[in-house]
């Protein structure tokens, strides 16, 4: 889920009101054309670059399923679930982007490490794509600092917080989220008979994590109390300021 920014208004860095409107929720009225377009784009890229960071790893690691379906690629065409999109389109006229790209074809058992671990491996190097991303489109600011045109730096500032909050929000331990399958692959690996007895109750709730996760959204949206805003608010923080410096 992620909210969408309010332009740079006033003589504060741009990237400073990008951060405020984005996450705490500052400066906030109707989204404007700009405004979706611009949440739109960041959440295409992001999703983009995370689902072909999954196909890569698999391949790596053993499975060529996806690299034979083309899904090695940064061609947002062959990510994009058609429903998603939809999604992200929908709630960003109300100011949010939610959605999510189509789901990359891996079979655990081709590869390396074993089904849980190598499954684990190639979960995180969605979230640590996304990150990365952050990163580099902050480089700019971190370099050259306000000789940054304002308007480059509010889309950049922009785009790099989109993928800041992809990463919190996958690495979340509930299926069907990469956190969840980090979290398997720590605890499998782990020979211990209280922790093995862990890791068998947590399969057997891994087909309900979609609706609990739709239940979190669904609190936020009835309520106006975001449970992902309390549970992502202090590590998407920290990261943003890691990254941008602000």
């Amino acid at each position: 889920m992620v909210p969408a920014p309010t332009p740079a208004v006033n003589s504060a860095l741009p990237g400073e009101l990008c951060y405020n409107a984005l996450w705490k929720g500052e400066q906030r009225d109707m989204a404007d054309f700009r405004d979706i377009l611009l949440i739109l784009i960041g959440v295409v890229l992001a999703i983009d670059v995370h689902e072909c960071a999954h196909a890569w790893s698999a391949d790596k690691l053993g499975d060529p399923t996806a690299r034979l379906l083309g899904r090695v690629t940064l061609n947002p065409v062959k990510h994009l679930d058609p429903l998603g999109t939809v999604m992200i389109v929908m709630s960003s006229l109300s100011g949010f982007g939610i959605g999510w790209g189509k789901p990359t074809p891996v079979n655990p058992y081709r590869l390396k490490y074993g089904p849980r671990t190598g499954m684990a491996l190639v979960s995180v190097a969605g979230p640590l794509s996304n990150l990365l991303t952050a990163f580099v489109l902050m480089l700019p600011y971190r370099i050259f600092g306000r000789a940054v045109p304002p308007a480059l730096l509010t889309i950049l500032a922009t785009w790099a917080f989109v993928n800041v909050i992809l990463t919190v929000f996958n690495l979340i331990p509930l299926p069907p989220l990469d956190g969840f399958s980090v979290l398997m692959g720590i605890l499998t690996s782990i020979r211990s008979p209280a922790v093995q007895r862990v890791t068998r109750a947590l399969s057997q709730i891994e087909a309900y994590g979609p609706m609990v996760l739709l239940a979190v959204l669904a609190v936020g949206w009835v309520t106006g109390r975001s449970l992902l805003g309390a549970i992502m608010g202090q590590p998407v923080d920290l990261l943003w300021k890691l990254i941008a410096g602000w």
